[in-house]
């Protein structure tokens, strides 16, 4: 957003138009990527007004009534409960709370759960990452913990948020307890709003830069916290994060000792066009680029431990691709591990039992793979 006075920054997203009022509604974070504000800007151009108080910091999406006049706010924050109210605009007075959630606030309390931060590192190639810590709540700097970093990195996602994540968050928050610390970067490409060229640079490259920045970050890490034990580094993700998984330990062995990739995209020519040739263009005009970025095509530099997880009913990423490189891996004589659910989709959920079994499982893995607690 370029307005006529004030310092230009990112536009996340249109809330509501407002013709009538000569008034734009939208979300931004100029200052910090990983949380979300409401603004207002003339439409016939003007000075941005923030309507979020400034006592409110953290994530705040809004639901704005077709008139304008009224809206559904939810907030949240790394380590709260989400809040929803009903609000006045462009006031944001409250005019009536819907949900607390102060029962969920409570019980979260009462697990004793460790300390949170959110940080940025930079990384040798002079990138500033944004990134989040969740540490178990005996944590000693004084001793060597190991560290489980939960990745995503594509263009559709971003996992360093000011805000409740409730089904990976919780999964998290359970590992601290078992003594790990858990870690999350973001990396070039995700769409946080720091500027045209941190989203746009990797365009035809999607996964070269988010396996050297997720590797690069570690490393940045490790040089500035000796508590955390290069011995001990695991990573894992779901979908995109599955295949970023797989491209940091392929193209970058030594950094990390294990990692679970669920339901990833090995070969980036078996995905679907409208999401892949968006970010890479077709195929055909951009060979190299889909080769690079391709897990498969470096899976010989394996040289962790290695859990693959898919659904076979998978309709978005096809389980066709896990074959591959199932096939490639064993051709290379490394050894791995693989879990498949018969008829899950993308989410593996269908059917009883089969979410706490996955988490269950990968739980498991990481305690034999990636010893847990301090030493």
């Amino acid at each position: 957003l370029r307005p006529v006075h004030g310092e230009p920054h990112d536009l996340v997203d249109v809330v509501h138009v407002d013709p009538a009022r000569d008034r734009l509604l939208y979300r931004a974070s100029p200052d910090d990527p990983t949380q979300r504000y409401l603004y207002s800007v003339p439409l016939s151009g003007g000075t941005p007004e923030r309507l979020t108080p400034a006592d409110a910091p953290g994530w705040n999406a809004y639901d704005v009534a077709p008139g304008g006049d009224i809206a559904i706010r939810t907030a949240s924050s790394f380590a709260g409960a989400p809040v929803s109210e009903l609000i006045e605009l462009p006031s944001h007075r409250r005019l009536r709370l819907i949900e607390d959630n102060a029962a969920a606030a409570k019980a979260r309390a009462e697990l004793g759960l460790g300390a949170r931060e959110r940080f940025r590192v930079l990384t040798e190639s002079g990138i500033e990452l944004d990134g989040y810590a969740m540490y178990p709540a005996d944590f000693d700097p004084s001793r060597k913990w190991p560290v489980l970093f939960h990745v995503y990195g594509e263009p559709w996602g971003q996992t360093v948020q000011d805000r409740a994540n409730l089904r990976h968050g919780m999964w998290h928050d359970m590992l601290t307890q078992l003594g790990y610390v858990v870690m999350s970067l973001d990396g070039r490409g995700t769409p946080s709003p720091r500027g045209r060229e941190w989203r746009k640079c990797v365009h035809g490259a999607i996964g070269v830069y988010a396996a050297q920045d997720q590797a690069e970050g570690a490393r940045a890490l490790l040089a500035h916290h000796d508590w955390m034990d290069a011995e001990r580094l695991g990573i894992w993700g779901w979908s995109g994060g599955g295949s970023q998984t797989l491209n940091t330990l392929f193209r970058y062995p030594g950094v990390f000792t294990t990692g679970i990739a669920v339901a990833s995209v090995p070969d980036q020519k078996l995905y679907d066009t409208i999401y892949q040739e968006r970010y890479m263009g077709r195929p055909q005009d951009n060979p190299e680029g889909y080769a690079a970025g391709s897990p498969i095509t470096h899976a010989e530099g394996l040289d962790s431990d290695l859990l693959l997880v898919h659904g076979t009913g998978d309709d978005n990423v096809h389980a066709q691709g896990a074959w591959q490189l199932i096939d490639a891996l064993v051709a290379a004589g490394k050894p791995f591990e693989m879990l498949f659910y018969p008829s899950r989709s993308h989410g593996i959920y269908e059917r009883k039992g089969t979410t706490r079994h996955l988490f269950d499982s990968m739980t498991r893995f990481l305690e034999r793979t990636l010893e847990p607690g301090p030493r």
